[in-house]
Parts: structure tokens; C-alpha cells; sequence
């Protein structure tokens, strides 16, 4: 299962130290776009735009970033496409009704754990005809095509053009997309290459990372979305002021999941044949039409060792709960593969109205004891994994439990956990995962973008992750920062 970033291997260049900080958590379900009309451009023949996304519902058609006046004028400059062919990325330009230039991929992009970085460049004065329409992905210039239709010279863009541009949907506002965007950079007039605005990572060059685009030039129409303010997403800071108008996002839509640090989310490539709905970046989790989905999902990203924390909020009628906790990573051969749930091992919390259990099952043996807490649909449960010791705790609104006993459990001095591997499995990777039963609905907060209203915003001791509750002293929030210097 892919962990962090992807890349493609290439010789190493030193890196710089820069950070994206934020991205903007987009829902289509909420039908969350941005929309602006540009003005006059510095050259409507030549442009290029750079972003990165990481996507949440799979399997639908979305446009990351467009223009147009009708269906009859249209330009998709990131359009994921699914009536046929799923996932595969378009780029399609419509003038008067005919396609003026495309390119379709016979790549897929299908991997909701980790985050793509997209640069296309608009050229139609280039006296090549093949170099006209550009595509590139983390840092690799994409060249076998399904479809590869180049624009005439010096044909017109519509993107970049005085029209309506849209960020999120199409010209018809629809077709929205689902996931992550950072740092989103349009560049009028100028015709930039990949290592104008990434590079690959010294110490592991295959992962590609951005690089800080404030010595490019934007031209009268560029702009660089940050999204760094939570009250403004659509702020332009390239110094033109192209500001972009927010459309059904909020300031809890501000994320701190980025291409420089990706969290943990869910993901909805290993479930049951049931249909759950997934929403909020991959982190709410709800049922569809009462189906039973107690086969459960699993996180995007598995442990091997240090020390975690993430949170967890219900929705549940009097005969609904569910069932976060975590599962050897044999879980997901074995349930993809369609074997018992006997077959490997799980440790999870029953979260009832009024009353909360914990469920071991290891090698075929089912274990449930009763928790000392009381659970309600208006708690935040909280879950410390250390993975060095093998122990798992449970908690509720900052008190942690023990099971079957009166006395607290201490997380941070290692005593009386709720859970304990202690056979073969206790030398497997583990991984965050989720049961679920009848119409309960699931929040999961692993720190990167809270599912669920906080009031507190506390990060844990390497400063990353936003919480309701203060992790136990040593225990992090699920993201590469942390793995890279906490283990994992």
C-alpha cells in the first residue's frame, strides 16, 4: 500500500527546504469549486499551470481546473473522465463545437494515499507541433496517449482568456472534484518546465517535491493559490491580487494534509462489495441504504513502529455503532482475497449510544470485554497505538479506559492498556481500520483535516495534526514528517 509521495527515479538535485503548509479540502458533495473571470492576458497563446492534488472519491468525472462559456467552448485543463475508461486524466480544448486539441492518458490515477503533482503547459506558437500541449506528472513528462489531438499554431486558449474559470468543477458546475489541491500556480505568458516548480528529494530521489515558485514570473493572469488563509481560500499571493471567489468551502476546508506532508486517511480501495459513502477528504465515512459493511476499511497508511494518536467521532442511532480500532496488515490480503474474518487478527472498540466494548479476535479466537467508559453519539474517542510496545489504548473526551477495571489507563508511561499483541502478530505492520453496522456514520481525525467540529486544534509534540484532545506525551499524529523522524 503507498505510504507517501510517488515518484519516478532520476539523478538527484539538492533540495531546497520548502514547506507547503496548507491545502484546501474540496467535497463534492458540498458542490465546493472556486471561480474567477480573468482579465486581459499577457499572452493567450502560452501558459502553464502547476498543482498538486490528492483525491478522495474515486470512479466519478471530476475537473480540477477549467474555462469556458458553454459546452460548445469549453477547455479542461485536469479532468478526470469515467464514462469509459476510469480515471484516466483528460485535457480537452472544445472551440465552436470541434476538439481544438486533447490529450488522454492511458495512465490511471487511482491512488487516494498520496499526492499527484500535475504540470501542463499551453504553447501553440511553438514551431513544434508535438510540444504544443504539454503534460507532466511528478516531474515526468507523460507521452503515450489514448487520444492526442495538437492544436493548430497559435490557436487561441480559452483558458487564460477573459472568460469564467472554475477550480474544482466544469464551465457547467458540475462535475466536481473530490480531495486535496495545494499550491495551485498559473503562470500567463510563460511556457515553465517541472524543475521550475519541483525536484526530487536528495536522500530518496524517486519522491518529487515542490519548490518555492516566488522568483517565477506570472504574467497579468497568473496567480498562486496557498490556501494558507482559512478565511480567504481563494487568496492570490503571487503580488497580482487575482483573488478567487470560495464557493460552499469553509475555514474548516483548510488542511494541514500537504505534498510536503501527507496524513493518513481512509481508503476506499479495500471494503466489501456494500456501497459506503465516503466524504471530507476520505474521512467521513457513512453507510448507504442500511447496508451492513462490517468487512471494514483500513487506513492509507501501515505502521511498523513509534508511537500514535488519532481521534474518532460517531453518529449513531440506538441499534447502529461502529468499530474503529486496528488490524494486522494480513487484513488486507486476506479481505481482498475474501477469507474469514478468523484469518487474521484485529483489535477494535464497539461505540454504542451509552455504552463502549473492546473485541480482540486473534487467530480465530474472539475476546470482548467492557470498557470502564461510557460512550455517546457528542464524545470524541480517543485511540493511542505504540507500536515499539505492541499496546493500544482507548479514551473518551481526554480520559483514557481500561478494560474490565477501575483504574486509568497512562499511555504515556505504558500502563494498563486496553489491548496487547503478544503472538505471531505481534511482529506485523498494523493499521488503522474501521467496522461499522446499519446507518452509523464515522469521523475519523488522524490531524491533517478534522471530519468533525473542533474547538481545540491541538497538535501533538512535533507540532503536526490538529486534535480536540493533547496526545499522550511521545504519541503523533499518522504523516510522513513523523515517520520520516518517529519511525513507522
Amino acid at each position: 500500500m503507498p505510504l507517501i509521495l510517488p515518484g519516478n527515479v532520476a539523478t538527484a538535485t539538492a533540495p531546497t527546504t520548502y514547506s507547503v503548509a496548507n491545502s484546501c479540502r474540496f467535497n463534492d458533495g458540498d458542490s465546493a469549486y472556486l471561480s474567477k473571470t480573468l482579465g486581459t492576458p499577457t499572452d493567450v497563446d502560452k501558459w502553464t499551470v502547476s498543482y498538486w492534488i490528492k483525491r478522495g472519491v474515486l470512479g466519478n468525472d471530476a475537473n480540477v481546473f477549467g474555462a469556458g462559456t458553454a459546452s460548445s467552448n469549453e477547455e479542461k485543463a485536469a479532468y478526470f473522465k469515467t464514462s469509459s475508461n476510469t480515471d484516466q486524466f483528460y485535457w480537452q480544448q472544445y472551440i465552436s463545437s470541434s476538439t481544438s486539441g486533447q490529450l488522454k492518458t492511458t495512465q490511471l490515477f487511482r491512488d487516494p494515499a498520496a499526492w499527484y503533482h500535475f504540470v501542463l503547459t499551453y504553447d501553440s506558437g511553438n514551431a513544434t507541433s508535438g510540444n504544443r500541449l504539454r503534460m507532466y506528472v511528478n516531474g515526468t513528462e507523460i507521452t503515450a496517449f489514448d487520444s492526442e489531438t495538437q492544436p493548430s499554431a497559435d490557436t487561441d486558449s480559452l483558458i487564460n482568456s477573459a472568460i469564467a474559470h472554475t477550480i474544482g468543477c466544469d464551465q457547467a458546475i458540475a462535475s466536481f472534484f473530490d480531495g486535496y489541491m495545494a499550491e495551485f500556480l498559473f503562470f500567463d505568458g510563460q511556457a515553465y518546465a517541472p524543475s521550475d516548480v519541483g525536484e526530487f528529494d536528495e536522500d530518496s530521489p524517486s519522491i518529487w517535491k515542490p519548490k518555492d515558485p516566488s522568483g517565477l514570473t506570472f504574467g497579468d493572469n497568473g496567480f498562486w493559490l496557498d490556501f494558507e488563509d482559512s478565511s480567504a481560500l481563494g487568496n492570490d499571493v503571487s503580488g497580482n491580487n487575482n483573488d478567487w471567489t470560495a464557493n460552499n468551502l469553509a475555514a474548516t476546508d483548510q488542511c494541514t494534509d500537504s505534498p510536503t506532508n501527507n496524513f493518513c486517511t481512509m481508503s476506499p480501495l479495500v471494503m466489501d462489495n456494500t456501497t459506503p459513502i465516503f466524504s471530507e477528504g476520505n474521512l467521513l465515512i457513512a453507510n448507504n441504504n442500511n447496508d451492513n459493511w462490517s468487512d471494514g476499511f483500513v487506513g492509507t497508511i501501515a505502521l511498523s513502529a513509534g508511537k500514535w494518536y488519532w481521534e474518532v467521532k460517531v453518529t449513531a442511532g440506538n441499534d447502529d455503532f461502529s468499530q474503529p480500532g486496528i488490524s494486522d496488515i494480513d487484513f488486507i490480503g486476506h479481505h481482498m482475497g475474501g477469507a474469514s474474518v478468523n484469518n487474521y487478527s484485529q483489535t477494535w472498540t464497539n461505540l454504542v449510544q451509552g455504552a463502549a466494548a473492546h473485541t480482540t479476535i486473534y487467530n480465530g479466537t474472539e475476546t470482548q470485554y467492557n470498557s470502564n467508559l461510557a460512550w455517546q453519539t457528542a464524545n470524541i474517542a480517543m485511540f493511542a497505538l505504540d507500536m515499539d510496545n505492541r499496546k493500544m489504548w482507548f479514551g473518551v473526551d481526554g480520559t483514557w479506559s481500561n478494560d474490565d477495571s477501575d483504574t486509568i489507563g497512562v499511555p504515556a508511561d505504558g500502563t494498563y492498556p486496553t489491548f496487547t499483541a503478544n503472538d505471531v502478530y505481534a511482529n506485523t505492520m498494523w493499521i488503522p481500520s474501521l467496522h461499522g453496522y446499519y446507518d452509523a456514520t464515522t469521523g475519523m481525525n488522524f490531524g491533517g483535516c478534522p471530519p468533525f467540529t473542533i474547538s481545540s486544534a491541538v497538535a501533538d509534540g512535533n507540532g503536526y495534526g490538529a486534535f480536540e484532545y493533547t496526545p499522550p506525551s511521545g504519541f503523533l499524529a499518522i504523516c510522513t514528517k513523523n515517520l520520516g523522524s518517529d519511525g513507522g
